[in-house]
This record gives structure tokens, sequence and C-alpha cells, in this order.
């Protein structure tokens, strides 16, 4: 149930005591409607203090990565041989950015097509001393972008007449615009945003309870 359809189920509740109102019963439902408040209040306090806040419509939530970095190498190891291909995302032909938009979607992530939107993909990373395997090294002005492999090699599909390939890594800090971390480090969690507006099953438990201990 989200925050509006729990909205809307208050103002059905209020518009029955309305009804008890105008049918000779106005303490007991004064009473009703005075405690059906206090809890309600009370539920929503405990639960999700935002959720019916004006201008409240985004927050976050905590969730762990699946994929790690490794697995990101691992897939992009399948395609070493490719033949570069301007354009190309298959098996058949793929460029750097193609190469990397497929071994994401391999893996489950949504990827832009080109590399100027690859390079806002993830965390970044401030260095290649920190550079993990599974990372995007983006090159300046987003002129191409490879996988860091590890050991100090990277994954890429480097030019016309050439395949992909791992290679030593002949970057520097100052040759690259941004690195970025799709898989999160081992024993942390990524931040998301997720809407406000949406009650957890325990949330709209607690305001059932409120609802009906009022009634």
């Amino acid at each position: 149930m989200s925050a509006i359809d729990a909205v809307t189920r208050i103002q059905e509740i209020q518009q029955t005591f309305a009804v008890l109102q105008s049918g000779g019963f106005p303490q007991a439902a004064a009473t009703a409607s005075g405690s059906f408040t206090g809890a309600l209040a009370s539920a929503l306090a405990s639960t999700q203090p935002d959720a019916m806040t004006a201008g409240a419509t985004s927050g976050s939530m905590t969730v762990s990565g699946s994929v790690t970095g490794q697995a990101i190498v691992a897939d992009a190891k399948k395609y070493l041989g490719v033949p570069y291909v301007f354009g190309g995302t298959t098996s058949a032909g793929m460029d750097c950015s193609g190469l990397v938009q497929t071994v994401l979607k391999d893996l489950g992530i949504s990827s832009p097509r080109l590399v100027s939107g690859e390079a806002t993909l993830g965390t970044a990373v401030p260095s290649l001393a920190d550079a993990q395997p599974g990372d995007l090294i983006v090159l300046k002005n987003n002129e191409h972008i490879v996988i860091y492999a590890g050991d100090g090699k990277v994954i890429h599909a480097p030019d016309v007449g050439r395949t992909v390939s791992e290679v030593p890594n002949w970057l520097t800090d100052a040759d690259i615009e941004t690195i970025r971390r799709i898989a999160p480090t081992p024993g942390t969690a990524t931040a998301v945003h997720s809407p406000a507006s949406a009650l957890s099953s325990s949330q709209v438990t607690q305001l059932l309870s409120a609802i009906q201990g009022s009634l």
C-alpha cells in the first residue's frame, strides 16, 4: 500500500465518522475520531515520519550489491578476440563502449551506450592507485573506456583492425577523465533512491492496527 492509498483509506474512515455524527451519535464519533487520530499519528511517527509530509518525494534505502568486480572482469574476458566494429555491441564486433555496455547487460546492469554516459555510472574512484578489478577507466574527454582487470592490466576494444584485448595498462592519472566503480567494495553497501511514499509491509500493518484499534 502506498502513502496515497493510506490517505484515501483514512479519508473514507473520517467520512464514516461524519456520517455517525449526523446520525445522532456525536459523542461516540468524536471519541472514536480522537482515538483514531492519536493512534494514527503515533503509528506514522514510528513507521515513516516523512511519508505524509508535504513535498516529500524521495528517500533512500541501502542495498548490498550482488555483482562483483571479478564478475565484470570474467565476463569481459568472454569477448577477448572479438573484432573492433564501430557501434557494435555483439560478439560479431564491438567498440569500446559497446564492450562495456554488453558486459554490464550480461550481468543485469543497464548501461548507457556512449562513453559519456558510461562515465557517470557507479561511484567515482580517486586515482589509479585505488582502482580495483571491474572498475571502468575513462580517458580524457570521454575518448575511450577500458575495464580494469587487476594486476596492472585492462580489457578494451582498441581500434579498427584490432580485437578486444587484455593488455598492460598504459594510462596514468593525467590521461584519465574518471574512474567509475560499478560493483560495491566487498563488505559495503550501495545507497539507491526509492520513493518515500511507499510503505513497507510492516509499516502498513502498524497503520492498519492503529486504524482497527480506533474503531
